[in-house]
């Protein structure tokens, strides 16, 4: 009986087993949600309010503006409450009150001293947020002119955005009871609102959708697959993918090289909207998707915020979509260089030297700063293929940048005066600022590498974002207008302000909707 129990062991021991299943899927194979993010109200123009409306009144100097739509007593109430209150008017100032008359609710919103389009814009956005659990409809009187009515739907669009597709207990869904901008030119409102307005506003959230969501969800070929379902159907637009196939036809180590290491392939993507014959501007954005650091790992802590460091492909592209939709005569091209920066056996090291596009030889210091090495493939290959008039590349860059001016300013490097001049209009314009940083010589020096044409970086030393910026613009042709905008920090807010809710704020996408409107060769 022992004999037989040893072979029966034996045998089992010895037989065959199954061969082991590759894994085929890249994650888990599982989506976190199919549901998509709560409706928003839609917005309209009228020149008198529903009665059952709650009630914004925007107001520069604590008077009530005409155009509210309150009884003789119910002004006098107001009035009562605003001195009670304490009620000042400064910019973003709010005050609500219940219990006047028949309405729900009124919010008097404050437009401080300026009461121009920004203050229009922000006291919108921020009665947006002030107003997201009412349930009644919504009427804003007090924006002025047909002019900054559409301001003030454009403020109230961006003010409301959310972000809860993967939210599965909160309840009942915000409500979609429409807001109503009040005033007497509603044509000019409404002309402005159709006409550019409500582009710039699905710009904004498509980029802020691609920067809130997580990086198992956006990777590079699900972000150009979000692309194309934005631009479906859109006239003048045309899309190029560069697969890695066809970025090693072309020596584009640069980008390859930083995405190595992960299982999901690197991407260029190219989107041409051409409203106009002119010389495009190309917009190049960094677009990664999610940055580990590879190699040179970053620490734990906050290391979940890499999810958006594809803010910049975001912006670019959002830009596009702003443009291309709302029929502006220009002639645009966004390029989102996507790659995903993982550790993995085979990551790019510190020490190694890749090849750009060009022909030029990079040596790698970190891994960490693997955004200014997909730039400048993106770059060169749009440099080459087609000629833009200026190229303004757009990045969450450096740490560097957000220690010098905070999430204020987004920083800006250029070699042409002309250009830097107009990003810094279209940035005064927007509400989107930047500051100018200095392109010193001396950072060529610091830049210099024993083993390649130049060195990516250096190890602690600063300036960091000068340093980014002078490396990305050795791959320029000088006599191309060129600028970099450094906008670390400003992608995410851990705070809602009154454009942009905590989260991602699509930083970018209305500062390159004006710049390509505004500036000239």
């Amino acid at each position: 009986m022992r004999l037989f129990l040893a072979a029966t062991c034996l045998a089992a021991f010895v037989l065959p087993t199954a061969p082991a299943q590759a894994q085929t899927v890249i994650g888990s194979g599982v989506p976190a949600s199919t549901a998509k993010n709560s409706a928003e109200r839609p917005i309209g123009f009228a020149a008198a309010a529903p009665a059952d409306a709650a009630l914004v009144v925007l107001t520069a100097d604590k008077a009530i503006p005409a155009d509210a739509p309150l009884s003789a007593d119910e002004r006098r109430a107001v009035e009562a409450a605003l001195a009670a209150g304490g009620f000042a008017a400064k910019a973003n100032e709010a005050l609500s009150l219940r219990g006047i008359g028949a309405r729900p609710r009124i919010l008097m919103m404050g437009l401080g001293k300026d009461g121009g389009s920004k203050a229009v814009m922000e006291a919108a956005g921020k009665a947006a947020q002030e107003l997201r659990s009412e349930k009644a409809p919504i009427a804003i009187a007090g924006a002025g002119s047909g002019a900054l009515m559409a301001d003030a739907a454009l403020g109230y669009a961006l003010g409301q955005y959310r972000f809860d597709r993967y939210k599965t207990t909160t309840g009942a869904a915000p409500s979609t009871a429409a807001v109503t901008i009040l005033g007497s030119d509603t044509a000019t409102a409404q002309a402005a609102w159709s006409g550019r307005h409500a582009a710039t506003a699905e710009a904004v959230r498509f980029s802020r959708d691609l920067s809130n969501e997580p990086a198992s969800t956006i990777y590079p070929d699900s972000f150009i697959a979000r692309t194309r379902e934005a631009f479906a159907g859109v006239p003048g637009v045309s899309i190029e993918v560069l697969d890695e196939a066809a970025m090693r036809k072309l020596n584009m180590g640069s980008i390859l090289g930083v995405g190595q290491g992960s299982p999901r392939g690197s991407r260029l993507l190219l989107v041409t909207y051409k409203g106009s014959d002119a010389a495009p501007l190309a917009m190049v954005g960094k677009g990664i998707t999610f940055d580990s650091g590879g190699v040179s790992i970053k620490p734990g802590a906050g290391m979940w915020r890499m999810k958006a460091d594809m803010s910049g492909a975001g912006a670019v592209v959002g830009a596009a979509l702003s443009l291309a939709k709302s029929k502006a005569p220009v002639h645009v091209v966004a390029v989102a260089a996507l790659a995903e920066n993982m550790p993995d056996g085979n990551a790019q090291r510190p020490g190694d030297v890749v090849r750009t596009m060009s022909g030029k030889t990079a040596e790698i210091f970190s891994t960490d700063a693997e955004g200014r090495m997909v730039l400048v493939d993106g770059i060169e290959y749009v440099a080459a293929t087609r000629k833009p008039a200026a190229i303004v590349d757009v990045a969450t860059l450096t740490g560097a940048k957000v220690t010098a001016l905070g999430d204020e300013y987004a920083g800006l490097f250029g070699r042409h005066d002309g250009l830097v001049a107009a990003v810094q209009a279209a940035g005064e314009t927007t509400g989107e600022a930047v500051w100018r940083l200095p392109l010193h010589p001396n950072y060529a020096e610091d830049l210099k590498s024993d083993v390649a044409d130049i060195k990516h970086g250096t190890e602690g030393v600063p300036p960091g974002a000068g340093h980014g910026a002078h490396f990305i613009g050795y791959f320029v042709d000088p006599a191309t207008p060129w600028a970099h905008i450094d906008i670390a920090g400003n992608e995410m807010s851990d705070t809602a302000k009154p454009l942009s809710p905590k989260g991602a704020t699509g930083f970018g996408v209305r500062l390159l909707d004006e710049l390509a409107r505004t500036w000239k060769p």
